[in-house]
């Protein structure tokens, strides 16, 4: 079908087009989110599913609508440099979408959120292309996609204290992987900070858990000390720019988990000794 056609349900306010099975219509939007043309990706197929998961359209089909964005983390898979990141990238925020629709409206069985759990986890920490914006084809973000994902999974009922552990360590885990020279500068730091604020919002985790969380990721390395003959900052990039982003969240943000005074204490003194040379006063 030509873009035309979209055109014509965009400028109707995406509503669903009567002449055509749903089916039909999904299947074509599906394979839509992996287009190299922002316009047809992020200009079409996405609002198009998103807004239709929002109205209800799928509330019948959410399951098998899921499933098929948990096939589209798999495309792929591995892959750097190459196209196949969009349509990863765009499942797993359609499949956020999808997510944040059964939590609103409780439409499926916790099996299903958490098999899909399983495989978003295991894509984000797999995915190997973390580019952000690409010339000539718009987003690809597949981090912040991830993150998104992993901050709607938080906020499902059927996820509960333990996961919610488990989602910081994968958001922590997938800092902590991030190449050295492949920094993220898209804004990926803020979409973690927002998704570890979801979990903490949900007020199932204390500080017992938090503090050594944080503190792993202020320990990954110091590049105040060690070899010369490299940029000793690269492989600290993105947990720092995590914390940074995590201490604006927790200051600024509305809705505050209960643990915020006490988090920010853990993050400042975090930030304070991964930075120690910076705050030194001079003795005049």
């Amino acid at each position: 079908m030509s873009i035309g056609y979209w055109d014509q349900v965009q400028a109707a306010g995406f509503e669903v087009p009567a002449d055509r099975p749903l089916d039909d219509l999904t299947a074509e939007l599906t394979t839509m989110l992996g287009s190299t043309r922002p316009e047809v990706r992020d200009g079409t197929a996405f609002p198009a599913l998103s807004t239709w998961i929002d109205r209800g359209v799928y509330d019948d089909l959410l399951a098998g609508l899921g499933d098929g964005m948990v096939a589209g983390l798999s495309v792929g898979l591995g892959e750097a440099g190459t196209d196949t990141v969009f349509r990863r990238s765009f499942s797993a925020l359609i499949l956020a979408a999808c997510l944040e629709r059964d939590t609103a409206q409780h439409l499926l069985p916790g099996a299903k959120i958490l098999e899909w759990g399983d495989r978003v986890a295991t894509w984000f920490l797999t995915e190997k292309d973390t580019r952000g914006f690409v010339p000539d084809k718009g987003w690809a973000h597949a981090v912040a996609h991830g993150a998104d994902a992993i901050g709607a999974l938080a906020e499902s009922p059927h996820v509960a204290g333990p996961e919610h552990a488990v989602l910081l360590d994968i958001l922590a885990e997938r800092l902590l992987l991030q190449p050295a020279d492949e920094p993220l500068a898209a804004g990926e730091p803020d979409r973690i900070a927002a998704a570890v604020m979801q979990v903490l919002r949900r007020n199932t985790l204390g500080t017992d858990v938090l503090e050594p969380w944080v503190h792993r990721l202020a320990a990954s390395g110091n590049p105040f000390h060690g070899p010369v003959d490299h940029d000793p900052f690269a492989p600290t990039a993105a947990p720092q720019a995590f914390l940074r982003a995590l201490f604006v969240h927790l200051s600024l943000a509305p809705q505050a988990p209960i643990v915020r005074p006490d988090l920010l204490l853990v993050v400042i003194d975090a930030l304070r000794m991964s930075n120690s040379p910076y705050l030194r006063v001079g003795s005049g």
